[in-house]
């Protein structure tokens, strides 16, 4: 694997990281819509993915992971829709796809 695509790979299992810290423990979805600031945090972290993600689909579109074109719509939405980003969606990529990315990103860099 190419030394840039891992780079990448690190970026977004990092922005993941911060994301998981960010939320804590306890995920709490009223916490999320009610905290300005720990959604445009979280927005940007969905940023770094989405960009490295991009990044990484021009180096090597052969790479495998799951909801590669969904990860960049969703850099896409946040970037040039920010006021129609819909907390729902957010929070729901956050419970369902999230942890099924950080897995995919660590096998990946093992």
């Amino acid at each position: 694997m190419d030394l840039e695509v891992k780079k990448f790979l690190f970026d977004i299992k990092e922005s993941i990281t911060s994301i998981e810290e960010y939320l804590g423990g306890k995920r709490d979805f009223n916490r999320y819509t009610s905290d300005k600031m720990l959604r445009r945090a979280i927005e940007r972290e969905f940023e770094i993915i989405g960009e490295a993600m991009s990044r990484i689909g021009k180096l090597d579109p052969t790479l495998d992971i799951s909801g590669k074109m969904q990860i960049i719509s969703m850099r896409n939405r946040v970037i040039h829709g920010y006021d129609k980003i819909d907390n729902e969606i957010v929070w729901g990529i956050l419970v369902r796809h999230l942890p099924t990315l950080k897995t995919e990103v660590e096998n990946l860099l093992r």
